[in-house]
């Protein structure tokens, strides 16, 4: 092979079952030089980095999604099948499979590795998390395994830089050797003697090449009489949300002070720079208020994925899915929903692209059909714009804070609709088709690694400040338009806004948005909403800027503007308001069709209507309107 530093880079495919640590030896592999996207064609996430070998070459890295066969039985594993048979248009076939396996359960992996040696690209195991097996007092004879298998076999530990030198050394020497030239594949689609013949194969090669103590570690097990417990598991499962959701208000308020103030800042040296006139309500009222309405939720975001982050390294999140089977079951929902619809908590994006995990397509239809109802972050700033605005900042029993008691509410209120609907929806659609059984592998128990956790927070942070700088930021322009033009007469009286685009066109909608309290301020809110949810916050910013409310905060606006019956009312809306327009065209794409988008689209505004209906009355008989 020709030097490979400068020009005709090595592409290198990571391939593993799920929960084998291929994520953690993407990131040592690569480092910040990754780049986040979707394959061609499809919504399944791709990552893809650069690394530079100790003797400088230059390799492309693919992560792909984990899989237990090419079978393909759900869409991500087809998009893994494909990239290594070098079947999808326009994508490189890689010169290298780099085959992950966690050295502490080979069972799975070496199926695999037995699968993948018959489509003949060259190949290399890698037997990840090395460290905790030594640990534990397993000894694997890798000789004996490369022997049995036919290839080179590894040994590495992905979350510390010392454990990947064995592998670095042997890349090197694959490179200037000379990346062979794949062979013939001779892959066929196995069916389940095959499966089974090849476990048994694999099941072998364990036993020759791997010994195990004599007394097992049992710290997993020890654990897991607790979290896996049906009822000590299910409340320490709760008591971890409950916690998460109370982070997510208390811990984010100092660093939002100081957004806050920031923008604040920015805003008062912007008035005393640039004159009065349309240049300054530009940049004042639409451009700060706007956006700067949005950023300051930032903290709370990056909290709420740092939850998710660190129970996802830990090996926590199949053990959730493991008990919630038996009650999502019971509405209709497989159990391996659960991870989808926990990751919806932080974008229904992903958490409906997660659901391709789900085999059988009308368990996947479900979860996409409820992912939408968990509380994504972007609900996060409109909750916590009301709840500051009208809920007051005080404890609860000494210790816990009525504004975070209110947020779980909100967020349990989105889980039992989400329940709800899925049995409704297995009621009307699928009522005679079994839930079939639900299998899942559960991995050990591992300490998260801060590189990782960095890497993810960055990622996600990049993508909100991405949006906030165009969706938002463009939505923030629009708004600030219609509410600034057409200019009020010579001789008007009331505020300037009250003659604009945006009066006229909440006038027109504000009658079918008066029953259920919303004023023509919310009713202009709403359509950009459509946007993004979070643009909601910074349309009603720009539009009680340009009303006259200066200085003053958004959420004072709000509480002298509205009564507790009008916010409680938005806050119900919310709940079920209808997705944001990229995750209703996500959702036609992974669902096969428009049906089911405008199935999720009708029914959610239906129930927003609704429970927005109900909520305001009962808040009115009760005197708070």
């Amino acid at each position: 092979m020709n030097d490979q530093s400068e020009v005709g880079s090595a592409r290198f495919a990571l391939v593993g079952v799920p929960n084998c640590g291929k994520t953690a030896l993407f990131n040592q592999m690569t480092g910040s030089r990754q780049k986040v996207g979707n394959y061609a064609g499809v919504t399944v996430e791709r990552k893809v980095g650069t690394a530079r070998t100790p003797a400088g070459c230059k390799v492309d890295v693919v992560d792909l999604p984990g899989t237990y066969s090419l079978r393909a039985r759900s869409p991500d594993e087809e998009v893994t099948r494909d990239v290594i048979m070098g079947r999808r248009a326009g994508e490189a076939a890689p010169d290298l499979l780099i085959c992950v396996a966690d050295a502490t359960n080979m069972r799975a992996a070496l199926r695999l590795v037995l699968e993948l040696k018959q489509v003949g690209r060259p190949m290399l195991l890698v037997l990840n998390m090395i460290d905790i097996a030594r640990w534990r007092g397993i000894e694997i004879d890798t000789d004996a395994l490369e022997a049995a298998l036919g290839l080179p076999v590894v040994t590495a530990t992905a979350v510390r830089k010392a454990g990947m030198e064995a592998l670095w050394a042997r890349l090197d020497a694959l490179l200037a050797a000379g990346i062979a030239a794949p062979a013939p594949s001779v892959w066929a689609e196995p069916s389940a003697h095959d499966l089974r013949t090849a476990q048994r194969e694999a099941d072998r090669m364990v036993a020759r090449a791997v010994r195990h103590p004599a007394r097992p570690d049992t710290v997993t097990a020890r654990i897991d009489s607790v979290l896996l417990h049906p009822v000590a598991g299910i409340l320490c499962l709760l008591g971890l949300l409950f916690i998460m959701f109370q982070a997510v208000f208390t811990w984010a308020q100092p660093p939002m002070d100081l957004i806050s103030a920031g923008f604040d800042a920015l805003g008062t040296l912007v008035r005393d720079v640039v004159p009065d006139g349309l240049v300054q309500s530009f940049l004042v009222d639409g451009v700060i208020s706007g956006v700067g309405s949005v950023l300051v939720f930032l903290p709370q975001i990056l909290i709420l994925f740092l939850f998710i982050l660190l129970l996802e390294d830990l090996g926590y999140m199949a053990r959730a899915a493991f008990l919630m089977d038996r009650i999502m079951g019971g509405a209709g929902l497989h159990g391996r929903a659960f991870i989808p619809l926990l990751s919806s908590f932080a974008c229904a994006i992903p958490g409906i692209m997660a659901a391709r995990v789900i085999d059988n397509r009308r368990d996947r239809l479900t979860t996409i059909l409820v992912a939408p109802l968990m509380t994504c972050s972007a609900r996060i700033p409109v909750y916590t714009l009301i709840i500051g605005a009208f809920i007051p900042a005080r404890t609860v029993a000494g210790v816990l804070s009525l504004q975070g008691l209110v947020m779980f509410g909100l967020y349990a209120a989105g889980i039992v609709s989400a329940l709800a609907v899925s049995a409704a929806a297995k009621f009307l659609f699928w009522r005679r088709d079994p839930t079939p059984p639900f299998m899942l592998d559960l991995p050990d128990y591992k300490l998260p690694q801060a590189k990782s956790i960095l890497i993810g927070l960055w990622t996600r942070a990049y993508m909100f400040l991405k949006r906030a700088g165009t969706t938002i930021f463009s939505m923030t322009v629009l708004i600030w338009l219609l509410a600034t033009f057409p200019l009020p007469p010579a001789n008007a009286t009331d505020p300037a806004i009250t003659y604009s685009f945006a009066a006229m066109l909440g006038n027109l909608i504000h009658p079918l948005l008066a029953p259920v309290g919303f004023n023509w301020q919310i009713s202009v809110a709403l359509i950009p909403g459509m946007a993004a949810r979070e643009v909601a916050v910074a349309a009603l910013g720009t539009v009680y800027a340009l009303q006259g409310g200066g200085d003053q905060a958004v959420g004072l606006a709000l509480a002298h503007s509205w009564s507790l019956a009008t916010a409680l009312a938005f806050l119900a809306w919310y709940i079920f308001a209808p997705q944001c327009a990229s995750t209703l065209a996500v959702i036609r794409r992974e669902a096969g069709g428009a049906k089911w988008m405008w199935i999720t689209f009708g029914y959610m505004l239906a129930l927003a209507y609704v429970a927005a209906f109900v909520t305001y009355h009962i808040a009115v008989m009760f005197g708070a309107g």
